[in-house]
């Protein structure tokens, strides 16, 4: 059973930042692309970023420049670095693993003034 717990999300102010983690436990953690996906109220959940085993990136457009995505394979966590966030970015973030369809409960970011 694969697990997958969120930490890090907040209230912050618009142009601010904030770092998200992912901890994975019940698979080989590296051998596994993860991902990272949100859902703001009344919209459909969305990709926001991958990463593969060779940590080979991608972002949706509307976080490009502005997001980071990474791993350490170490401890078995995937970030994601959010730097000048926008009220837009206002969601539930989620952790994935798509291989196992498995899901983390999921953190709220608000960006707010």
């Amino acid at each position: 059973q694969v697990r997958l717990v969120e930490s890090g999300g907040g209230l912050v102010q618009p142009g601010g930042s904030l770092r998200l983690s992912c901890v994975s436990s019940g698979s080989s953690f590296r051998l596994y692309a993860m991902a990272w996906y949100r859902q703001a109220p009344g919209k459909q959940r969305e990709l926001v970023a991958t990463i593969t085993t060779i940590r080979s990136t991608d972002y949706a457009d509307s976080v490009k420049g502005r997001f980071t995505i990474s791993r350490d394979n170490a401890k078995n966590t995937v970030y994601l670095q959010m730097n000048s966030l926008k009220p837009e970015d206002t969601a539930v973030y989620f952790c994935n693993n798509p291989r196992f369809d498995a899901w983390g409960q999921g953190t709220q970011v608000t960006v707010s003034s």
